[in-house]
């Protein structure tokens, strides 16, 4: 029977490519028929030296200057290249980077820092010598792979990324002034007093305790404030709490504009324009177009996670939270914490006072 699939012309050797069993038997066959080692490179389609330094690799060593010298084995030569081939490979970067990865390690479950975070704060402060931090993808890729001492669960946002289709509804009443009329300083990041607002509810049964939270969009600091409900009373309170920290007189300095939803517990929220800050408004069913802020409650979310009552907490436990937040290290910011670059921003506002 012909077999038409089939061939015997051997395929054209690569450039480069190690060689094989089959080639190594080669050798030792024309070697010992005597052919020179550029003959034997001009059968196998390879280099001289690639010869010369398979013969070496297969030719054990004479012990004696008496009887023959020991001839190349094709056996002997395989062994050896696999014994090379093992310790060829690079030692893994977590033999290096014990130190920094418990540091790491307490990090992520104690404070509740991504590893970027970790990588990033490390370089910027010489924490550890350059060589002892892996990048962050190699330490994502360790993650995966189950070589660090933390699991999935430790880092729980790599497990919930989610995209988002953007789209507009506007069969909906806005509360105030629309976000297409907020101006496009707000969004270049080049201005700090502009914020992010929204409440983060615990239990959806019932009537009880939920946050407000606020976000600047530059600095990335975060506000959180307990309040009675979700309600315009409320929002209310959080925003009387705010006015009596900032002041009035600086009150319009520190927020610029602040941006809500049009949930029910704004209702009331653009009165607050009489302290000169321009209050706007999503389009409904926006999330998306208060990103800081969504982003924000989620790293809230790790803290007290959805379906937890609020009434657990304590306004100081809240307030804890959020400085917690602040005081992480972000990529975004250089590695600088929202804490430091906004208290820099506060003493710029305030300094004003003492100039007279």
């Amino acid at each position: 029977m012909d077999c038409t699939q089939y061939i015997t012309v051997a395929a054209e050797r690569k450039k480069g490519q190690h060689l094989g069993r089959e080639e190594r038997g080669a050798i030792q066959y024309l070697k010992r028929h005597g052919l020179s080692n550029r003959a034997i490179a001009r059968e196998l389609g390879c280099s001289p030296t690639t010869v010369g330094n398979e013969l070496r690799r297969g030719t054990p060593p004479r012990k004696s200057n008496k009887g023959r010298p020991p001839g190349y084995s094709a056996k002997r030569g395989e062994a050896v290249y696999k014994a090379n081939r093992v310790r060829s490979k690079r030692n893994h970067k977590i033999l290096s980077c014990t130190c920094f990865l418990n540091w790491t390690t307490t990090q992520v479950r104690v404070h509740k820092w991504s590893l970027d975070a970790c990588v990033g704060y490390a370089k910027l402060h010489r924490l550890f010598q350059p060589e002892q931090i892996p990048c962050t993808k190699t330490l994502y890729n360790m993650l995966w792979a189950g070589k660090l001492p933390l699991s999935l669960f430790d880092v729980p946002r790599v497990l919930g990324r989610k995209r988002h289709r953007k789209w507009v509804r506007k069969n909906k009443r806005m509360k105030g002034r629309s976000i297409e009329e907020r101006p496009a300083i707000v969004n270049e990041g080049s201005e700090i007093g502009h914020w992010e607002v929204d409440t983060v509810v615990g239990q959806r049964e019932g009537r009880e305790a939920v946050t407000f939270t606020a976000v600047e969009k530059v600095t990335r600091n975060y506000i959180a404030i307990r309040i009675a409900g979700r309600n315009s009373a409320g929002v209310e309170t959080a925003m009387a709490e705010l006015q009596e920290q900032y002041g009035t007189e600086h009150f319009s300095q520190v927020f610029k504009t602040m941006t809500a939803d049009n949930g029910p517990e704004f209702e009331t929220f653009s009165k607050f324009e009489s302290l000169g800050t321009k209050i706007y408004f999503t389009h409904p069913y926006s999330s998306w177009e208060r990103p800081q802020n969504e982003r924000h409650n989620g790293l809230l979310r790790d803290f007290i996670p959805k379906g937890m009552s609020i009434e657990r907490f304590t306004d100081e436990d809240v307030l804890n939270i959020a400085d917690a937040l602040n005081q992480r290290p972000r990529r975004i910011l250089g590695y600088r914490s929202p804490t430091e670059l906004f208290d820099t921003f506060l003493d710029g506002v305030y300094s004003i006072d003492n100039t007279y």
